[in-house]
């Protein structure tokens, strides 16, 4: 299948090109997952849209396949037995990793393949002088633990392209900045004793999955480089937007990160049948200049965008689009 907005037989630069990468591919659509709420149309939805292919069209896209990461280089952060799991589930046609995550036949490699994915997003903004990237990957990834697949998450793409920042780049301090209405339990544990990853989340909350509460801040060398601000249900726009602004200046004061990655996750829209807080699709918009100006000031631009939550098939290309939009104006012309 190919994209409705370009060739994906090669990479493609418009003539005044962005400093923004978007990188995706076809693959992703072969994680089955039937009628569950992450499926395949939620990628088909976005890349659909014509404001969003508008947009697209501003940058250098980026089209795959990937190779699947090798399971080995996977235990990094996951143990034996997650990774196991997950293969002989989709070796045997698919199944279910636990009550909410459904693997297909075809999971075990797409799930590596947005791994690489995100791995090449990161090689390109540390390397190129496009400073700044947005994977339109499945499936999704914040909640994936140390021990666990998750909600809907079979590995943790966003902690796994931060560790690789670290050992293949030489990056320091990395800032995870994750809006999703869930809290990316899954990435806080991965870090929560490290200093080198702030981690910092805005979420809906009492919510699944039960964590990320205030009191939540990091453990012995990481205590200090978590930063948790859980939101009740019925929070004005303008309230959220005030607690995100916050959040996000704190954070990026006691780390001063030299990457900034993004769990893009955009079921917080008012009219999100799973997370349904207060936002319209301006807001994320505006998080996303928000957090831009975190970049430039501390990063040199950098930034990667991964793909997490957002179930409207109605508003999420709409979500999608103002945070693309929002990368490509926030950057400074070349």
């Amino acid at each position: 299948m190919g994209w409705p907005w370009h060739d994906e037989s090669m990479d493609r630069t418009i003539d005044q090109p962005t400093m923004t990468h978007l990188l995706t591919h076809a693959q992703f659509l072969q994680h089955d997952t039937g009628s569950h709420p992450e499926n395949a149309n939620r990628l088909r939805s976005i890349l659909a849209h014509p404001p969003f292919q508008q947009w697209a069209s501003r940058c250098t896209m980026i089209s795959g396949p990937w190779e699947p990461v090798p399971a080995e280089e996977l235990k990094i952060l996951h143990r034996r037995e997650l990774i196991d799991l997950a293969e002989r589930v989709s070796r045997q046609g698919g199944g279910r990793l636990d009550m909410d995550t459904v693997c297909s036949a075809a999971s075990f490699d797409v799930a590596r393949s947005a791994v690489a994915c995100a791995r090449e997003a990161v090689d390109r903004v540390m390397k190129a002088s496009d400073r700044q990237a947005l994977c339109l990957v499945r499936p999704p990834g914040h909640h994936a633990t140390a021990m666990e697949s998750m909600g809907f998450c079979i590995f943790n793409n966003i902690a796994l392209a931060a560790r690789y920042a670290q050992r293949q780049h030489g990056v320091e301090r990395v800032l995870i900045v994750d809006f999703d209405v869930h809290h990316g339990n899954g990435t806080q544990d991965l870090f929560y004793d490290d200093p080198s990853v702030f981690f910092f989340s805005t979420h809906r909350f009492p919510f699944y999955p039960g964590t990320g509460r205030s009191e939540e801040k990091g453990t012995g060398a990481g205590l200090g480089y978590t930063l948790n601000v859980p939101l009740p249900f019925g929070i004005t726009r303008h309230d959220f937007r005030e607690a995100f602004a916050q959040g996000l200046a704190r954070a990026a004061q006691a780390i001063k990160p030299q990457l900034v990655l993004i769990s893009a996750g955009f079921d917080a829209h008012q009219a999100d049948p799973v997370g349904s807080l207060s936002l319209e699709a301006e807001d994320f918009a505006v998080f996303t200049k928000q957090i831009s100006d975190v970049a430039q000031t501390h990063a040199q631009g950098r930034i990667v965008s991964l793909l997490e939550g957002g179930y409207s098939l109605e508003w999420l290309p709409e979500c999608v689009t103002a945070h693309l939009q929002a990368l490509v104006e926030s950057q400074p012309p070349q």
